[in-house]
Formats: structure tokens, sequence, C-alpha cells
């Protein structure tokens, strides 16, 4: 939005407001003073705008010290189209958001939060921006429970006060046996965290959120559908007319210009392509292209001190040995390095393949010196870890390690709480907040199974010769000196 059209807008809602206020001061003591709706012309006046929503996967979280999800680009994507900036506000619990909304906490609620008639009767929603479909989420051990139709005598597992619990009421009104176990503000995710380590049988999640957490749990599948098609929204305060229809114009333009499509594919589409890797893959690439980048993975480990294996291993984790690879999370090249830190670096062309592993050894390095009071091997696994998910979410899981008596340089402590945030109980209290905490365990138990293949293989790479290279055997137990830049 231009300058010159937010200054008429302002003009316009502030002549549209102004008017009706005189006639209304006569009745301001029957107003419900407790609420104190932010209306369009407050945001555009200030120069920024509060999200309401929730901190899981499928809304909003930090992913290598960046705040992204699919609600929070949708919402970044608002206030750059109104040209202000964005604050985000994680609400307390899941039935706050509204009054959140109510009492002036944010201008709206972006958090997959779909059209019932019991929230109408609070806020007013946008129009809609994705259809969803209630689905059945269980163990892969248990497919005989996909259908809605063997459900009979099993109980099934929601978050109370949720469009599931509302659905599953409605059909044992139609005659299905079955019970509901309604639990207290417990994100989706983790139910289906708990369905793959089998602590219980069954689920419901949205089929956009069950879609996304396959890649996350991938031994849970998704079931057949217990709803009719619902629409997903976002909400407003019921006075706050002229952002809704801000809103409403914002999300079809995004519809037509296809910002909407790129967001959407960012999150959503690649979580149906995910799948383990096959090391049949593995071992064909480490003939095929590791000897393409050897030369410049070796001048990189030298020069920060490194075993080049490693950092092969890693690159193979990252991005297989594409120098194109581009992921769902914006992050570019062999080491897969955000813009971000690419600037932060210095690094001028984010995908040449010298100027990346450099770089990203570079980075690896910066992150081995903060843990350098940790004893080897936990100072390369913890800076593995905050080269995966950023070294917030890793100092997060360290302090959760002292209060529970661990010692927070030890990678065995951090294996114990780093998942626990993902766990609103443990998250709520950290500075970082939710992240998905397997998955830096797994990126480090596959580097080093990597890394262990490439030490023991007996073969020679072609293309490998450096008359330079002094030696490829700097073991990772020995790599503590943090002499180099």
């Amino acid at each position: 939005m231009s300058s010159e059209k937010k200054k008429e807008l302002i003009k316009k809602i502030a002549l549209a407001v102004a008017i009706p206020a005189l006639f209304a001061i006569p009745f301001i003591f029957y107003l419900n003073l407790k609420e104190s709706p932010i209306t369009l012309f407050d945001i555009l006046k200030s120069g920024e705008i509060t999200v309401i929503t929730r901190n899981n996967s499928h809304t909003y979280y930090s992913y290598r010290d960046q705040p992204m999800g699919f609600e929070y680009d949708m919402a970044k994507a608002f206030a750059d189209y109104l040209g202000v900036k964005l604050n985000v506000r994680v609400a307390e619990k899941w039935d706050s958001m509204i009054p959140d909304l109510k009492q002036g906490n944010g201008a709206f609620i972006a958090a997959n939060l779909t059209i019932l008639p019991q929230r109408e009767e609070h806020v007013v929603f946008s129009d809609p921006y994705m259809s969803v479909r209630q689905r059945i989420v269980v163990h892969r051990k248990n497919s005989k429970l996909k259908k809605i139709s063997n459900l009979s005598g099993e109980t099934i597992h929601v978050r109370k006060g949720t469009s599931y619990q509302a659905q599953l009421e409605k059909l044992k009104k139609t005659g299905l046996n079955f019970e509901i176990k309604l639990h207290d503000d417990i994100p989706t995710e983790e139910l289906i965290r708990m369905v793959e380590e089998k602590e219980i049988k069954i689920t419901v999640a949205d089929s956009n959120i069950a879609l996304l957490n396959r890649q996350y749990y991938p031994e849970t599948v998704m079931g057949g559908p217990i709803s009719e098609s619902q629409t997903v929204a976002w909400a407003v305060h019921p006075k706050s007319r002229h952002l809704i229809e801000q809103i409403n114009i914002f999300l079809k333009t995004v519809m037509e210009n296809g910002a909407f499509e790129e967001i959407y594919t960012r999150y959503y589409k690649y979580a149906q392509e995910f799948d383990y890797v096959d090391m049949a893959v593995y071992h064909r690439r480490i003939s095929t292209h590791l000897p393409l980048y050897d030369l410049i993975i070796k001048k990189a480990a030298r020069k920060y001190n490194f075993d080049w294996l490693m950092i092969a291993a890693q690159i193979y984790q990252e991005s297989h040995f594409n120098p194109m690879a581009i992921s769902p999370s914006a992050a570019y090249g062999l080491m897969q390095l955000t813009i971000n830190t690419a600037r932060s670096m210095g690094i001028t062309d984010i995908l040449d393949p010298e100027q990346n592993v450099m770089t990203g050894t570079k980075y690896l390095r910066k992150l081995h010196k903060l843990y350098r009071d940790a004893d080897m091997p936990d100072q390369l696994f913890i800076s593995l870890a905050s080269y995966n998910i950023g070294q917030g979410h890793v100092r997060d899981a360290m302090n959760l390690a002292r209060q529970m008596n661990l010692d927070p340089l030890k990678w065995s402590s951090l294996t114990k709480t780093l998942p626990l945030l993902q766990y609103r109980k443990y998250y709520k209290n950290t500075l970082y907040g939710y992240c998905r905490g397997n998955e830096p365990l797994r990126y480090v138990k596959q580097i080093m199974t990597y890394y262990d293949i490439l030490k023991h293989m007996d073969m020679k790479l072609s293309g490998s010769q450096d008359p330079d290279y002094a030696g490829d055997d700097v073991p990772y137990e020995m790599m503590a000196n943090d002499t180099t830049d």
C-alpha cells in the first residue's frame, strides 16, 4: 500500500469514526469498558500491527533463530501490505486468543482457526483462505482404525474446546459408539506425537496439520475424514470493520498474484514428499557428486580446522550435494545457508559452491567456539545442533538441563531436554519458545552415520587430489582447537 493511499485511508476512517462518535457520547457508560478493539486507524497511525497466534509447527515458531510458520508468513505479508511493522503475541492458551483480541492485546487472530457458529458470536471472520477436513490419525500398526466405522469402543483424544470436540460430539449423537478423551490446551501435534509413540491410539487433526506432521512423525498415518470440508480464516473484533475489509482485500490480492500459493507451497507441498533417506542413494552420490566438491570441502575444512569428511557428511545431510538446493524454509546451497546468516558472514553469492561451503564451515566454527567449555565430541554435537535449529533453542535446552540438574554441556543431557521443547509445559517458559526438538537429534545422528561410512570406505574419490592438502585424518575427537578465525 502506497503512502498516499495510506494517508487517504486514515482520513476516510477518521471521518467515518468521528461523526458516529459524537452521537455515541451519551451512551458511553453503557459500553463494556473491558473491551478495547484495535482498529485499522490505530494500526496505520502507530505503524504497527499485532497478530495473536499460537506457538506450534503450523502457525508460528522460530527456526535457526528466524520467525516462521504458515500463519506468521501470511501475517507478515499482510503487515507489509499495510506498510507497518508486525508484532507477534503468542496466546497463553488456545481459548485465550479471543479474550486477548477483545481486550485489545492484538488486532487479529491468525492460528489455523476454523469458522464455527459459536466463534462467530464473538468475532468477525475474514474470507476463508483454506479448506480442511478433520481426519483420523492413528499409528500405522493400527491402520484398521483409519475408518470411522471401525471406531466402536475406542477412545479418541482431542484438545478441549476445539472444532474436533464439536464434530466428535455431533457424530456420537448419530449413534456412533466411541469415547472422547479431552485434554486441556495440548497442541494437536503433541497428540500426533503421542500416537507415534503409542501413548494413545487415536486423535483427530485438520488435514493440513496431519499432512505437515507426518514428516515429523512418520509412523503415523492419516485416516478417513470425520467431517465435511471446513474453512480456515482470520478473526478480528466485531468493531474492527475497516480492518476486516482490508484483510479481505489483501487475501484476494495474494490469491490472485501467487503470493499465497508460494507461502502454502513452502509449508505444505513439500510435506507430501517426505521419506527416509535411502542409503543406496547416499553411496551412489558419494561416487557421483562428492568428487565435484571435495577440493572445496577440504579447503574449507583445513582453514577452519575440521575433518573434511565430517563437513562432507553434514553437506550431504543438508543438501545431498546439490549446490542449487533450496529448502522450504528458505535455506540455500550445499550447506543450506539462510539469507540472514549469509549476509552476516559477508557472502556475495549464496549459491556459489565455494562461497557457500566456506561460509557454512566458518559459521560452524563460530558456533563451535560458543561451546568451547564442552568436551569433545559433545562440543561438535552441540555445534551441529545449533547449526540445525538455532543457537536460541539450544540455549533454551541448556537452561532446561540446568533446571533438571543435568550438565548443560553434555550432549546426552541435551538429547533429553531438546525434545521437551516441543511440549508446551516446557517451552512456555523459554525465551525462544516451541521448536521441533527431535529434529536436531536426528540431524546429528544422521551426520555421524554418514561420517562413519565415509571414514571406513576403502575407496579413492576421483578428482580429489589436492597437492596443497596436508591430510584428511583430523578425528572429530580432536577438533577442539579454536585458534582459527
